[in-house]
């Protein structure tokens, strides 16, 4: 496998691992809002992408993939709402613990690297093509 096909490789298997984070970023905005029904419920538990290198035998270069999709260890947030069927005898009740502006920043991060991933398969495409052109 040549370099250029090496590096798209890699920045492929980038892409992907930064579109499984999108996903996870869009599921914790999604339930970002969601209360536990019943005052011992707990409400969503926001995810959290932990990625990790990998080396792939068959073309031998280190790839970014998805290590694990693990639940937050923050705490949940409390929101004072006596009326809500799971609030506590103190009248609150546990909130998600997504902040969506931390969400907002994760995914700008992500659509950074996604992009930049992209425009490195553009580049070595372009590469390749000029290499070829000189051939013939």
């Amino acid at each position: 496998m040549d370099e250029l096909s090496k590096s798209n490789a890699i920045a492929i298997a980038a892409m992907k691992a930064q579109s499984q984070r999108l996903r996870v970023i869009s599921e914790n905005m999604a339930n970002a809002d969601s209360l536990a029904q019943t005052p011992d419920g707990t409400p969503y538990k926001r995810k959290v992408v932990t990625f990790k290198n990998e080396l792939d035998r068959a073309t031998g270069v280190n790839k970014v993939v998805v290590d694990k999709v693990r639940p937050d260890a923050s705490e949940f947030n409390r929101r004072y709402d006596p009326k809500h069927p799971a609030a506590d005898r103190d009248g609150y009740v546990l909130a998600p613990n997504v902040n969506p502006l931390i969400e907002m920043m994760d995914m700008r991060e992500a659509q950074r690297s996604y992009e930049a991933n992209l425009n490195v398969i553009s580049t070595s495409k372009s590469m390749l093509s000029r290499t070829v052109e000189m051939l013939r």
